[in-house]
């Protein structure tokens, strides 16, 4: 019995033919070979084996049926892909449980991942019935072995006209692709799509193929002749577009050796070294990306243009239609816009846009209809330069930026169907543009419509507690078109070399010009664009608690006009870069930025604030809560003897009465006084504010950085006080690693107290965490960039990392300024994805500022080097 089954030599045989056949079709592979044929062929190898395999061990006049389902039973069968069979048993037949469980011990024992169920007749129609996914399954299975009948049985008893007619069908089939869209964030764009379940994947392929094999009772989509289905265009865009992702998704399995259908960061890298790309101005692995972008759109959107139509067309009734005449080109059907001739846009091009500045002016307009849609990508070669400089298509795309309702989904829809790159040739270079890391969560154009989204939300009033001041500067913006305009402009530079802002700027001005926006208004939007990252460096890389920084950045807006528009385009963004990269504490440096910028241009620019004036109206505040608490002026000037004015320039009075009320009750000057609270204040946001005051030591950063992360907390901002009396007063500004705050985690904050106290008051050394990067981060090695300048009028030298992010960093950086004697003045950290930038104001150990060439370059080389080797 046990020759019959496989013995060890039948079983090697086996292995070995799986083995050379995979080989074989992988050298195919590598060699050019079309990827349908190979995944065919794998079927058939496979359904040789499993046949030859069943009539030795099962018998071949046996009355039970082994039939290949789901991917397999199409007949396509990628290198690592599960193997489904369903073991069609005949009631009436005798008993072969032992046989087929022998059988199947035996396809594992041989290799193969094997997915089986064993059911008869009747059980596969009861399952179907109960299970959508059952039935697809069975709609796709395909006899190796056995009585056809029994299938045929199977095939009858699950017809449309027994369950599941084609309304029902369509249905359930939606709302599953709506349910695993949803896991992927409904966005063909994610940074490691899935190529077989992603928007844009194999999947909506197949959810396509099945709506029409359940209507039209076709074995495939490649057998459909149904025009009002499948035009002959949409049928290539889905055969080629099937090919690509075919294409993509064998060389996943053959890499990995196994069923990875993730285009994850390192394997997207492999795939653009195998598809023939090479680094340019893109990277090879952003010009791979971008392809595939691409197809996933063009699939993602042939999905929804034929769900639709199915939907509109063809499952619903003749009568059921209720039509409104919007104007002789355009009626409304059931909530969506159609065209009311098919040569609309032929006799008239501006109809294109028209269609867009309608909807976004009839709020009851769900969508555009199936049938127009493929007139609008049959018609996109009218859009020319003639179509661009007409003058009536400038008014309609000016006014539809202009429009109440819904401008953002039909900007999108505009960008799917293929009319805005047409439009604007220079969008048209960044439709699925990606930037290779983990910054930048989504391509150059879904960032931009992000973005322009974000500027609608903030008019809107259930987005305004979020976006509290924003809203209100959006709301008293003149002319919202240059917002949106300066957005859609903003990083159209992008991927063609060079400063991006300053290309985006000169398109902008060409765009403008040509749709002949004032000359005023044409400046302005210039200027946002090629401004757009500025104010957000100054509030994250600049000491904003600063009157001469805020005079500098006032200067360079000039007025508050631009300072408005400025501020709400940053906001936005931001929050269109990265979901998580936006919290409560950029916010806060944004509007303090912000406000005191405001007061610097009503004040007027040549009308600057002295700085000891500042210095004076903090130190008189701090003095008037101490003087309520029960301090002498003596007692709290005998506290600030040692303070400098950048201590008063930097802290808020109540926090400069907190520390010295702690200070002055704190008698052991051995020890350090560790303090820790979390504030709402609107300039310091809900981080935890963290103030050290203890003995001065060349490794008390790095030390206090370790700890930081030990307890999970991450820094946002640093002030460093050194005094002549050998102590160091520093505050800390931090968030959980998550970037969340902990403002109401009252015990944690005692716990961080107690933790950082504990461990200051040794003497060992900082320990460095090392835990486990994660492997997003791993798959970028990307090189550590350092700089340095001198800030003539702080006097002090100012350094820049940006690196990688990685556990430990901040405390290593510190353990260098210690091996070099340089004293810390205080830090400005972000983190940015996998990247962080960070900015550290240092001097000598005299105070002075760091000017010898030889010595800055050899603290920048020991940086890079012990970054590098880290990351």
């Amino acid at each position: 019995m046990r020759d019959r089954l496989g013995g060890t030599d039948a079983i090697a045989a086996c292995k070995g033919a799986i083995v050379q056949a995979t080989e074989y079709l992988h050298q195919q592979f590598r060699e050019g070979a079309p990827v349908e044929s190979l995944i065919r062929q794998r079927a058939a190898f496979v359904d040789a084996l499993l046949g030859q395999l069943w009539e030795q061990n099962i018998g071949a006049d046996s009355e039970h049926c082994l039939v290949a389902v789901g991917g397999y039973g199409r007949g396509e069968l990628h290198p690592c892909s599960d193997i489904d069979i369903l073991l069609l048993l005949d009631e009436n037949a005798g008993d072969a449980e032992a046989k087929l469980e022998g059988f199947l011990t035996l396809l594992w024992d041989i290799g193969l991942d094997i997915g089986h169920s064993v059911r008869t007749v009747a059980q596969c129609i009861e399952n179907a019935a109960g299970d959508i996914t059952i039935l697809t399954n069975l709609m796709e299975a395909r006899v190796i072995r056995g009585p056809q009948r029994l299938m045929e049985e199977v095939q009858q008893g699950t017809s449309t006209e027994k369950m599941w007619p084609s309304p029902a069908f369509f249905r359930a089939k939606v709302e599953e692709q709506r349910n695993r869209h949803t896991k992927f964030a409904d966005t063909e764009y994610n940074l490691e799509p899935n190529v077989k379940s992603s928007p844009g994947g194999l999947r909506d392929m197949q959810i396509i193929g099945w709506i029409a094999e359940r209507h039209f009772g076709v074995e495939s989509l490649d057998r459909l002749t149904a025009a009002e289905f499948l035009e002959p265009v949409e049928a290539q865009i889905l055969r080629d577009g099937r090919d690509f992702m075919w294409r993509v998704r064998y060389a996943l399995h053959m890499i990995t050796g196994r069923e990875e259908d993730r285009l994850l960061f390192d394997h997207q890298r492999e795939l653009a070294q195998m598809w023939g790309f090479e680094d340019g101005e893109k990277l090879a692995v952003e010009q791979f990306m971008q392809v595939y972008y691409r197809w996933a759109q063009a699939l993602g959107m042939l999905n929804e243009v034929l769900i639709q139509n199915f939907d509109q067309d063809i499952l619903t009734a003749e009568g059921d239609h209720n039509i409104l005449e919007l104007n002789g080109r355009f009626q409304m059907r059931n909530g969506y816009i159609e065209a009311r001739n098919d040569n609309v846009f032929s006799i008239d091009p501006s109809a294109i846009l028209e269609v867009f500045l309608l909807s976004a002016r009839n709020d009851a307009i769900n969508g555009i209809a199936a049938p127009t849609i493929r007139q609008l990508r049959r018609s996109l070669d009218l859009i020319d330069d003639s179509f661009r400089a007409s003058e009536i298509n400038q008014k309609m795309f000016m006014d539809l930026l202009r429009s109440p309702y819904k401008l953002t989904r039909q900007l999108k829809r505009m960008v799917r169907y293929g009319v805005m790159g047409r439009y604007i040739p220079e969008f048209g270079q960044i439709i699925g543009q990606m930037q290779h890391d983990l910054f930048h969560t989504y391509t150059v154009d879904a960032h931009t419509l992000e973005v322009i989204e974000n500027m609608r939300r903030f008019q809107i009033p259930e987005f305004a507690e979020r976006f509290p001041v924003t809203s209100r500067v959006t709301a008293r913006l003149p002319k919202i078109e240059l917002l949106y305009l300066a957005g859609l402009f903003h990083d159209i530079g992008k991927g063609r070399g060079g400063d991006h802002s300053e290309l985006g700027a000169v398109d902008a001005q060409a765009f403008c010009e040509l749709h002949k926006l004032s000359k005023r208004d044409t400046n302005l939007v210039v200027w946002l664009v090629e401004n757009h990252l500025t104010m957000s460096a100054v509030s994250q890389r600049r000491d904003i608690s600063d009157p001469d920084v805020i005079q500098q950045f006032a200067r360079h807006v000039g007025d508050q006009h631009r300072l408005d528009y400025l501020f709400a385009l940053t906001v936005a963004d931001i929050n269109g870069t990265n979901p998580t990269l936006w919290n409560a504490w950029r916010g806060s440096l944004l509007r303090q930025l912000y406000t005191e910028t405001k007061r610097a241009l009503r004040r007027g620019l040549e009308n600057p604030i002295d700085k000891q004036v500042w210095v004076d109206e903090t130190r008189d505040a701090a003095i008037d809560t101490l003087e309520y608490r029960g301090f002498t002026i003596e007692e709290i000037e005998d506290v600030w003897k040692e303070r400098g004015e950048d201590y008063f320039l930097r802290e808020k009075a109540e926090d400069i009465a907190w520390h010295t009320e702690a200070i002055a009750g704190h008698h052991d000057k051995s020890k350090p006084l560790v303090l820790a609270r979390s504030s709402l204040d609107s300039n310091v946001a809900n981080t935890t504010q963290i103030f050290i005051h203890a003995r001065s030591s060349a490794a008390l950063f790095s030390r206090i950085c370790a700890q930081l992360e030990q307890l999970d907390l991450s820094i946002h901002d640093a002030r460093i006080y050194n005094a002549n009396d050998g102590m160091t007063l520093d505050t800390f500004f931090v968030l959980g690693s998550d970037g969340q705050a902990i403002a109401e985690d009252q015990a944690r904050i005692n716990d961080i107290r107690e933790a950082l106290s504990h461990a200051l008051s040794q003497d060992a050394s900082a320990q460095v965490v090392n835990r486990r990067t994660p492997r997003a981060k791993k798959s970028f090695s990307i090189p550590t960039e350092t700089s340095m300048s001198v800030d003539e009028v702080k006097n002090y030298s100012v350094l820049e990392i940006a690196t990688p992010d990685r556990p430990g960093l901040l405390a290593r950086i510190g353990k260098i300024f210690v091996d070099f004697d340089i004293d810390l003045q205080a830090a400005k950290i972000q983190t940015l994805g996998e990247r962080v930038e960070d900015v550290f104001f240092i001097t000598d150990a005299d105070q002075q500022p760091i000017t010898d060439p030889e010595r800055c370059e050899a603290l920048q080389r020991a940086i890079r080097e012990e970054l590098n080797e880290t990351a």
